[in-house]
């Protein structure tokens, strides 16, 4: 009935397993020592405010059979309140150097705790071999004027003469302001709690003139670069100067029951953005922002070759995506590739799209997008729930002749590959635009798309809109799908309820099947 996903100093995230997409699938009563606590709603839920070192029995029933087990949570070597290094927490005080002043003392698998008030502050760094707690009631608020903000440089020089990658903008490596949770190199770290991390950027110029780089690129909220075996656990974060969460080069990375809330309009502000990550776990994330929810990543081509890494093995399971461009996005930048990607059990609402991938053309033969596996979804009020597009506009080119021609253009090293894509058991209800919008490069075809028992069925009232991001596209309404380029296809059991004109509308197709 239920596993044990994470375990802290002070607290347990449990897992309930069954088919429902991020929201139960029944009432379910939890005690905790023989003590009733409140019933979950999601899937995943933690329990916090625990005593380190200690065994608690856990009890989840539902429909008269009990699942119990005895959790013993972890032990601190030692514990740092903020307060007593100077921190002050009334939202005017810059608390910055005490805060990182408890972050620098703390010894080798220590907790530095931060206790409900607002803590003003410029970047924080995080070291090795520590957690960070954030109580209920704790904020850290990013302070709003860029001039103080630190910079990374894109890349060092090292004494050798080789790169070392610092910073990243885009998928280029590029000088950025620190972010507001920076870690670099750091191992074996902890982020929890129930507090917040706010990155103030309504009250900053983040927004403004978002794509002119002004001294650097903005910040992110939490941004990890080469580091490994790093857990994210319940927080929320919220107004992000742009992507919200951003590891690079990481391993070992597990992103837990965390919430992140900007707003709809805010630019640039995707919530979890792994890229060139390998071993990432996002479970029971609530997702409602500006951009795509989740956008797994690996730079673009002027990334030298010998520095191109994939994403791959990035599990990601019963989280609830709102109000994004599109719930799980592969790309655009995508020149390292992109494989071994699992997505299951989750909630997409009101998203623009659902499982979105996006390339183009200069993004590189190391450009691979494959094995993907996507399965028990449920979609309402994706306005496209599935949608490939190889020839998206992004960039300063992106609207040149070599990215959006449909002509077959010569494969070199700039061209990149799609390979197989499975689909299923999928829901969707209150589409509006397009079932699927699917449009391979001529010269280099998608090779193989799987989808089996699939639902669609689109609202009755539909506005036209842009099923993608591609030059000379118009605006569609209720269609089925579109599918452009393609090698191998297979429908089993996909319905299309209520669209306008022909399920399949097929142009360069080689081998498809309908069952």
């Amino acid at each position: 009935m239920w596993n044990i996903a994470n375990v802290t100093s002070t607290s347990v995230t449990i897992e309930i397993e069954n088919e429902a997409c991020h929201f139960v699938d029944q009432d379910y009563s939890l005690s905790i020592n023989g003590e009733a606590k409140a019933s979950p709603k999601t899937n995943i839920f933690t329990i916090y405010n625990l005593t380190p070192a200690t065994e608690y029995h856990i009890s989840l029933s539902a429909n008269g059979k009990e699942v119990a087990d005895t959790v013993a949570t972890l032990s601190d070597t030692a514990i740092l309140n903020v307060k007593d290094f100077g921190a002050v927490g009334d939202g005017v005080t810059m608390d910055t150097a005490a805060i990182q002043a408890a972050i620098m003392a703390a010894p080798k698998g220590s907790r530095v705790v931060i206790p409900a008030g607002t803590y003003k502050i410029l970047p924080l760094f995080l070291k090795s071999h520590m957690t960070l707690e954030l109580l209920e009631g704790a904020t850290l608020l990013a302070h709003t004027d860029r001039k103080d903000y630190p910079i990374l440089p894109g890349k060092m020089i090292l004494e050798d003469g080789s790169i070392a990658y610092l910073a990243s903008w885009e998928g280029d490596m590029a000088d950025c302001y620190a972010s507001i949770i920076t870690g670099i190199g750091v191992r074996d770290v902890r982020i929890i709690g129930q507090g917040t991390i706010d990155g103030n950027g309504q009250n900053a110029d983040w927004w403004v003139d978002c794509k002119v780089k002004r001294g650097a690129w903005r910040p992110r909220s939490l941004y990890l670069v080469d580091c490994e075996d790093v857990v994210v656990e319940g927080i929320t974060i919220k107004n992000s100067p742009s992507w919200t969460v951003h590891p690079v080069r990481s391993t070992k990375l597990r992103f837990i029951n965390l919430t992140l809330n900007n707003p709809k309009d805010s630019p640039n502000t995707d919530g979890i953005d792994p890229e060139s990550c390998n071993g990432v776990e996002i479970i029971g994330v609530k997702f409602s922002l500006g951009d795509d929810c989740i956008a797994i990543k690996s730079g673009k081509i002027s990334v030298p070759v010998d520095m191109r890494r994939p994403s791959e093995n990035i599990i990601i399971r019963n989280c609830l995506m709102e109000y994004g461009h599109g719930g799980v996005v592969l790309g655009s930048e995508m020149s390292g590739g992109i494989k071994h990607v699992y997505v299951e059990r989750c909630f997409f609402r009101n998203t623009d799209r659902g499982l979105r991938i996006k390339t183009r053309r200069g993004r590189g033969n190391t450009a691979v997008i494959d094995e993907i596996y996507i399965k028990n979804i449920k979609m309402d009020g994706v306005l496209t729930p599935f949608t490939l597009n190889c020839f998206y506009f992004c960039d300063p080119d992106g609207k040149t002749e070599y990215v959006w021609s449909k002509d077959k253009l010569p494969v070199d090293e700039r061209t990149p590959y799609i390979g197989t894509l499975n689909f299923e058991n999928i829901y969707c209800e209150n589409s509006e635009v397009c079932a699927g919008f699917i449009y391979g490069l001529p010269e280099q075809t998608i090779k193989e798309l799987n989808f089996k028992n699939v639902f669609i069925e689109f609202k009755e009232d539909a506005t036209p809109d842009y099923p993608e991001m591609l030059s000379f596209q118009e605006k569609i309404v209720k269609s089925g799908f579109i599918i452009r380029n393609v090698d191998k296809i297979r429908l089993h059991d996909v319905v299309v309820k209520n669209h306008i004109g022909e399920t399949l509308n097929l142009d360069q197709v080689t081998d498809y099947l309908v069952e």
